[in-house]
């Protein structure tokens, strides 16, 4: 485990460089609460290239996955069990940085793999002062690792994506376990945060994180019902009317069958969308 970084007010920001960040969120409908700032991607890499250091990469389901997450239709949500399957997590330097906005290809200067077999991670073990370190490289190249690959991926008949809790609202509680044995790759440019991440100087240490999203499925109560971020969630109550006496045990193939065309196909979107770097953003590659 490894000490994470605490929201705090950036000092000394331009004018011009707060009113990008506030525009690139507001367009995301997946950004920052109202209170955070983030620091925008570099243009060029700034770290010394010459030497090897140590790259950590970090798995952060964000507080949700110890302060739980409120959805939008007012369910207080409590995580008991989070499990992710990653592959092909891999590390790069891009040169000029991906944009995963555009249409252009990762120009890759160096590549290190971090992840090469299916491997379950449990991202419920984070707390409020660490979050989840996947593994480390002790030897990639120095330089600014400003892009990052990886899947989410099925190991036999261990889905991608394992969800238990419990959901309560008014005198409702129900107790879950979600199952989405959904695949997808993603390709996500630099981390965008309340500082930089990727910038490793020669024996020094840098970390890569990969961020889940998980309001993108639920929604926020504490974001208006009109913003994008709920506007594009399917909420907990389409799933709270599946509960038989309290309990809700399903798959994809369940949920499919069971939620109506038009909600199921926005767990989908949101699935395809879960995966982030910080607050930036990822291209969904297959």
């Amino acid at each position: 485990m490894v000490k994470s970084s605490s929201y705090r007010t950036l000092l000394g920001v331009t004018m011009r460089v707060s009113v990008a960040i506030a525009l690139t969120l507001a367009a995301s409908g997946c950004g920052a609460t109202p209170t955070e700032t983030t620091v925008p991607p570099a243009t060029q890499d700034t770290a010394a290239t010459d030497g090897t250091g140590e790259l950590t990469l970090i798995a952060n389901g964000e507080d949700f996955m110890y302060d739980g997450i409120t959805s939008k239709e007012g369910w207080e949500i409590k995580f008991d069990h989070v499990e992710v399957i990653l592959n092909d997590v891999t590390a790069y330097q891009s040169d000029p940085p991906y944009d995963p906005e555009s249409d252009a290809a990762l120009v890759e200067k160096e590549a290190v793999s971090l992840v090469t077999q299916p491997s379950p991670v449990t991202l419920t073990e984070a707390t409020a002062e660490e979050m989840v370190k996947v593994t480390q490289k002790p030897d990639a190249p120095a330089g600014s690792y400003n892009a990052l690959g990886w899947k989410l991926t099925n190991m036999g008949d261990q889905p991608a994506i394992l969800l238990k809790g419990t959901a309560s609202k008014g005198d409702e509680t129900v107790a879950f376990e979600l199952s989405f044995a959904h695949e997808v790759a993603y390709l996500c440019g630099e981390f965008v945060g309340d500082e930089r991440k990727g910038m490793l100087t020669a024996d020094g240490a840098a970390e890569v994180e990969m961020t889940f999203h998980w309001d993108h499925i639920f929604g926020r109560a504490d974001q208006a019902l009109d913003d994008q971020i709920n506007t594009g969630a399917l909420g907990f109550d389409p799933l709270a009317a599946l509960a038989v006496e309290g309990q809700l045990v399903a798959n994809l193939t369940d949920l499919e069958s069971r939620l109506s065309a038009a909600d199921y196909e926005i767990l989908i979107q949101a699935l395809d969308n879960l995966g982030h770097v910080g607050e930036g953003h990822c291209r969904r590659e297959a």
